[in-house]
């Protein structure tokens, strides 16, 4: 796809990324195409929606990302509102979204900009409420653990008013998960849990998890949580550290949204959207997490090997059984010939010489 206007997304507390938000100027200048940073770091201004953040920057088709993976989220927060692609270029140590080395920052815009690339759509997660969410002024400094300006509250969109008794729908796509956690050290959050309409069970815990395929790796997992294909849709529940003898994951169909009502005798609770605090409950308040229509559209510069990429970033060759066992033999995978026919419809890794 040729590029005809580029947002700049860049983690100001790398020198590395300025350096290459430089390269990204220059590759832009080199090709008359507009390019305008979108600053989501600086104290000295109010955060916007996504939406007008995308608007303000002349609503580009490319956000490029300079950072790690909460770095790419600040720019697919952006960029869905649009439909406009994501570039992950990689500042991080255990990313799983961004693609591109930073050296190779430059080759990757040639390769999106001559249409070389391959776009990879992901599922993201949307959301209605019992009512329009808020964060009470006093708790927002607190909350925000000097991070800069906060996120504002996710907006009404226009059909709230269709279904009376259905809440609001909230414009909203996480591309990780939506993260429902106590306020207080000393007050667990409690709230029912329902999955396609029914009640589950109610929860007592330090959190409730509600993430995509692509989030399975991200604060579900670190709770013990399984690892999904980031390919494939399904709706993820994982509660924190619950007070209950049940305390595992439920993995949902796509179609089956999870929704979560605080009890009467709970706490308060936060509500953050990919890692960001976007309202406060209150008991009898509740949220619905459901999938988006809307995905978001990553820049490859090849097929995604996302198991390669686990086994590195969790460095599970250094298991023992490798030292006794040696290197695995290939299997599956016959880079010299073309798959029979019954392998022929399968995702399969590139091999590691084609990467």
């Amino acid at each position: 796809m040729p590029v005809h206007r580029i947002g700049l997304v860049v983690h100001q507390g790398h020198t590395v990324a300025l350096d290459a938000a430089s390269r990204v100027h220059a590759w832009c200048d080199a090709r008359g195409v507009p390019c305008t940073e979108i600053d989501v770091w600086s104290t000295d201004h109010r955060r916007g929606s996504g939406r007008e953040e995308a608007h303000a920057a002349g609503d580009p088709d490319l956000v490029v990302t300079l950072g790690g993976d909460g770095t790419f989220l600040r720019g697919a927060r952006i960029a869905v509102k649009t439909g406009a692609s994501v570039l992950g270029v990689d500042l991080g140590k255990v990313g799983f979204l961004t693609e591109v080395p930073v050296g190779d920052v430059t080759a990757a815009l040639d390769a999106v900009h001559a249409d070389r690339a391959v776009v990879e759509e992901r599922m993201t997660l949307t959301m209605r409420a019992s009512r329009p969410p808020e964060v009470p002024e006093e708790m927002e400094a607190f909350l925000r653990y000097g991070r800069g300006p906060a996120l504002p509250p996710p907006q009404v969109r226009q059909e709230s008013t269709v279904g009376a008794g259905w809440g609001v729908a909230l414009d909203v796509n996480a591309l990780n998960d939506v993260v429902v956690e106590k306020l207080a050290r000393d007050h667990q959050v409690s709230a029912g849990v329902y999955i396609a309409g029914r009640l589950l069970a109610s929860y007592s815990a330090d959190a409730l998890v509600v993430a995509t395929p692509t989030g399975s790796t991200a604060y579900s997992f670190a709770a013990g949580g399984p690892v999904l294909s980031p390919h494939m849709d399904a709706v993820v529940f994982t509660p924190i550290a619950p007070h209950m003898t049940f305390n595992r994951t439920v993995v949902a169909a796509p179609d089956e949204p999870v929704a979560l009502r605080i009890l009467p005798h709970s706490g308060r609770a936060a509500v953050s959207i990919d890692g960001q605090l976007r309202a406060v409950l209150d008991p009898g308040d509740w949220i619905g997490v459901f999938r988006a229509p809307q995905r978001v559209r990553l820049i490859r510069l090849h097929p995604t090997d996302f198991y390669g990429r686990l086994r590195d970033r969790f460095h599970l060759t250094d298991a023992p059984a490798t030292a006794t066992d040696g290197e695995s033999a290939p299997w599956f995978l016959r880079p010299d010939a073309p798959p029979p026919p019954d392998l022929a419809g399968l995702r399969l890794s590139p091999p590691a010489a084609a990467r």
